[in-house]
């Protein structure tokens, strides 16, 4: 994102104040992230995604009653207060491609292994609690 907005500055909005709402979505975004992480370490379950075979247990308590995928979440509201901060159209054209990318490689080979590992547990979860928001 800052290298499009380096490269093409024709391409920046002319906005004069962006600090506000991009402090507090990347706030937001580093709380929602953490509290995804606090979960996961309450449950005594693993948080690192590349290996989902070490997840011990389904996290469906606190902020995962909100989302599957609040650390997630929390990248994107980051990176979403980094594009409004540096205010170039290109890199807001950025934030579909993370969100495409991550459903595709990250999160469905999650749930399908978690779909494998806790059956219709995990069914009903992902009836009731939505992807991201």
């Amino acid at each position: 994102m800052w290298v499009f907005s380096i490269l093409f500055p024709a391409l920046n909005a002319p906005v004069s104040s962006t600090i506000g709402l991009s402090a507090s979505s990347i706030s937001l975004g580093v709380i929602v992230a953490v509290l995804g992480v606090f979960e996961f370490r309450r449950a005594n379950t693993t948080v690192d995604p590349r290996f989902p075979d070490k997840s011990s247990r389904l996290v469906v308590s606190g902020v995962y009653r909100i989302s599957r995928n609040p650390m997630y979440l929390g990248f994107f509201l980051v990176l979403f207060g980094w594009a409004w901060y540096l205010m170039n159209y290109l890199a807001f054209l950025l934030l579909p491609l993370f969100v495409v990318y991550m459903n595709c490689f990250q999160i469905q080979p999650e749930e399908r292994y978690m779909a494998q590992k806790f059956g219709d547990e995990f069914d009903k979860y992902a009836a009731r609690v939505r992807r991201w928001i």
